[in-house]
């Protein structure tokens, strides 16, 4: 009767979800389709066309997982970013001392991604309350070895219904996984453009 109980509220929260935020469930849904291809963990600088360019499909960072769910919905990221950047360029980090913006990385770096994101989106509480983080959400930890990482709230729920998954590539390819809380957040946004 429990389990039934859960499946239930699990079919609940789905139904609510997508009456509040439509975009915010295609989103999840968008990175959910991520984990069906396989894809290969490449820091590799590329370079790609601009706008609406990728890295290889079977290649790809944690930022790509964003970019890719973004681009299914039809918001171009490496473009809305470079845009942004090319006005405002003194307000984004210079960890990796550009004199300009570059539209082949600009967009695949976890840091530029933070400013954009708290720029043109909502910033939300990095609290570590299950409750806060639903499916759309844009989340970003610091890793161990002081690493940046970013990830996707979906509409899965984790094995004790607690919390959502993420859909990330931490070097493993496109995966969902119960890892909301494994690192420290250091970011948390909703980006409807």
């Amino acid at each position: 009767m429990k389990k039934y109980f859960s499946i239930l509220i699990v079919m609940l929260s789905v139904v609510l979800l997508k009456a509040q935020n439509p975009f915010a469930q295609k989103l999840s849904d968008a990175a959910l389709s991520l984990i069906k291809n396989k894809v290969t963990y490449d820091p590799a600088y590329f370079v790609i066309t601009y706008p609406n360019g990728d890295v290889p499909a079977d290649k790809g960072v944690c930022t790509d997982v964003v970019i890719r769910a973004y681009r299914k919905l039809g918001t171009d990221l490496q473009k809305e970013v470079h845009e942004d950047m090319a006005k405002n360029f003194s307000k984004y980090p210079k960890t990796w001392g550009l004199k300009k913006p570059d539209t082949n990385i600009d967009h695949r770096r976890v840091p530029n991604l933070q400013v954009f994101f708290a720029k043109f989106g909502k910033s939300k509480s990095i609290e570590t309350k299950p409750e806060l983080f639903i499916p759309g959400d844009i989340v970003t930890w610091i890793l161990p070895g002081n690493l940046t990482h970013i990830g996707m709230v979906v509409s899965r729920k984790s094995a004790d219904g607690k919390r959502y998954q993420i859909v990330h590539n931490i070097g493993k390819g496109q995966v969902m996984e119960d890892c909301l809380f494994k690192f420290k957040i250091t970011g948390h946004y909703q980006y409807q453009k």
